[in-house]
């Protein structure tokens, strides 16, 4: 099956922001019961991409982010990545640690605080995506690199062996107090389960 991106993001692309609102949601609940706070969050942008697509939306190859990895098993295989700019993923680390860190340097406790969040987003959406679809799917244990954007979207290629040629963008954004953050979950799917996710949400 050709996939036409433009007529899936045109038509059908509200089925689509289902996903992220509920996936989002739920993770602004998790957050703020792990913290004790109230956590703001938009209403997500959800995106299919051509996967060539994917630096510009991080700001260039040279841009330096945080990436968290997740391996996707079952019937969805590929993976997830949630990658952050560093001055949202040292915003993310002070809501999680009750502190106000102005450097982008992160630490070993920013790297822990880090991995359980995206942890948390990606489970969140992970358990939303077989609610809407009946697929079973698990995610691996996290893994997280802070490196220039090109070589971050390396990885997919370097550990699975594969380049997408799509995928699905969920842009969050979330605040605490004077601490914002704007994070981008990318699913990526091998395509032959792209077409099954596709069908399982009705939009193709």
């Amino acid at each position: 099956m050709a996939l036409n991106t433009n007529d899936i993001n045109d038509i059908k692309i509200d089925v689509l922001k289902e996903l992220g609102n509920i996936g989002s949601g739920n993770a602004a609940t998790a957050l703020a019961t792990m913290i004790s706070k109230k956590v703001d969050m938009d209403v997500p942008k959800v995106k299919i991409l051509d996967f060539k697509e994917v630096p510009n939306i991080l700001g260039g190859e040279e841009a330096p982010v945080v990436g968290i990895y997740f391996e996707m098993t079952g019937e969805i295989v590929g993976n997830i990545m949630f990658v952050l700019d560093l001055k949202s993923a040292k915003n993310l680390t002070n809501i999680l640690l009750d502190r106000e860190n102005k450097t982008l340097n992160l630490d070993e406790m920013d790297i822990s605080a880090l991995s359980e969040l995206g942890n948390i987003l990606a489970s969140s959406y992970i358990s939303s995506l077989s609610t809407l679809t009946g697929l079973n799917v698990a995610i691996s244990i996290p893994s997280l690199a802070t490196d220039m954007a090109g070589a971050i979207l390396s990885v997919p290629a370097i550990q699975y062996g594969y380049i997408a040629d799509y995928v699905l963008l969920i842009e969050t954004y979330f605040q605490e107090g004077n601490n914002k953050v704007t994070g981008n979950l990318f699913m990526i799917p091998e395509i032959d389960s792209f077409e099954k996710l596709l069908k399982s949400l009705g939009v193709c």
